[in-house]
């Protein structure tokens, strides 16, 4: 009788197991996420895909290609969603691909990421330099410059990214395209060689962001300070954004929000993601911490893998909340 009562038991709970695998709103269904090719957004968009998965759907590793393509191609439905829409950065590349009309983009993922322009703190003490309008200056430029043509060098950031567009107008709304050279390329190369300038003891001026672990290296206060800018100048859609601070102070950027950005069409026909998509929330000191992590060594598929399961261990209740509200939306 008690083995009877025990089979009966284990077969009701694997009939229910087996019910609830085929009523998970993304069965049958497969997902193609894109990121940047920086390798730091890969946290991001993973603690995503699993969400997706814990939904049912089938999840592809991650497309790697350049903000603006991933923009088009999601607008085009050749891909499903990005976990790292700048707002207002990438406002342009947004617009362009379709905007509200192509995209669904509810919640806000990430918030209060910062970007500016720094210098190293040795040399903004012994020069007073406090604002980058001061590089207007060939004498204070010159202290830059890195290839011996007189003009400061600038780490600006690789071509394509929502910050060139910006970096590029503001160098030459302030006045200094004469003095100052704003170089793009590869991001993670050119902070190579601005870490090794810094450890020779040689000035250093570069363009940042965060959550990167560079802030975590080169920390703001101790190591490098943020330089102000004369007034708010940013082109195209953020052109009427006021960057200066309520304390006054203005360092040329809004404070942005990350957002995941997903096909339109799909995420109409697919409402538990879209519940999803809008309830998620990553605290920015996380990804600082894990980004940090990779820069230390623990960089990779395995590494990042493990970040990710432990991030959502962590935040278990959490995580399992988004799924059963997005189930629950489903219906």
């Amino acid at each position: 009788m008690r083995k009877t009562a025990l089979f009966a038991a284990v077969l009701t709970t694997f009939a229910a197991t087996h019910v609830s695998a085929a009523d998970l709103p993304g069965k049958g269904i497969t997902v193609k996420p894109l990121q940047s090719t920086i390798a730091e957004e890969t946290f991001q968009t993973l603690i995503v895909s699993r969400a997706l998965e814990k939904l049912g759907y089938t999840v592809e590793k991650p497309g790697e290609v350049d903000y603006n393509v991933a923009y088009t191609t999601i607008a085009a439905g050749d891909a499903t969603f990005v976990a790292a829409n700048w707002k207002p950065l990438h406002d342009d590349m947004y617009k362009a691909a379709g905007g509200d009309n192509k995209f669904y983009r509810e919640g806000t993922y990430v918030g209060g990421a910062a970007q500016g322009y720094l210098i190293d703190k040795k040399t903004a003490e012994q020069y007073h330099i406090t604002n980058i309008e001061q590089l207007k200056d060939p004498k204070i430029a010159k202290l830059f410059d890195s290839n011996g043509d007189g003009k400061a060098d600038m780490t600006g950031c690789t071509p394509g990214w929502g910050c060139e567009a910006v970096i590029n107008h503001q160098n030459k709304a302030y006045g200094l395209a004469d003095t100052v050279t704003a170089n793009m390329g590869n991001y993670s190369a050119m902070v190579a060689d601005t870490l090794a300038r810094y450890k020779q003891g040689k000035p250093i001026l570069y363009y940042t962001w965060t959550p990167y672990w560079l802030s975590d290296v080169l920390k703001p206060g101790k190591d490098v300070v943020w330089l102000q800018v004369p007034f708010s100048s940013l082109p195209g859609e953020q052109s009427k954004v006021d960057t200066k601070l309520p304390n006054g102070k203005n360092y040329g950027f809004p404070v942005n929000t990350m957002h995941i950005v997903a096909n339109k069409a799909w995420a109409e026909k697919n409402p538990a993601a879209a519940k999803l998509f809008a309830e998620m929330k990553l605290p920015i000191t996380d990804i600082n911490s894990e980004n940090a992590a990779m820069h230390a060594g623990q960089a990779s598929e395995a590494d990042i893998n493990r970040h990710v399961d432990g991030w959502i261990k962590g935040h278990q209740a959490e995580f399992d909340k988004w799924i059963s509200d997005a189930q629950a939306a489903a219906k």
